[in-house]
């Protein structure tokens, strides 16, 4: 099987957004070398440390909004 990480990061950005709290934090339990991808994507700040959750870049924070809605909510239209 072929596995493509960049849907599993769109996935996982999504999903941080559902642990969204403090206005730009959330929840960091997800897989670390996709974690990582987020980083260096730009769309986490770094998550290593001791904290249980991270910051959302301003470009992050809104992709994962769109990305959530896109894959989460239901479409009333029609």
């Amino acid at each position: 099987m072929d596995i493509d990480e960049d849907k599993i990061d769109e996935a996982i950005l999504a999903l941080l957004y559902l642990t969204l709290h403090d206005g730009g934090r959330a929840w960091k339990s997800f897989d670390w070398e996709a974690m990582n991808r987020l980083h260096e994507k730009g769309l986490i700040e770094s998550p290593v440390g001791k904290a249980k959750s991270v910051l959302f870049t301003e470009i992050g924070l809104k992709e994962s909004e769109v990305l959530f809605q896109k894959l989460f909510t239901k479409n009333l239209e029609g």
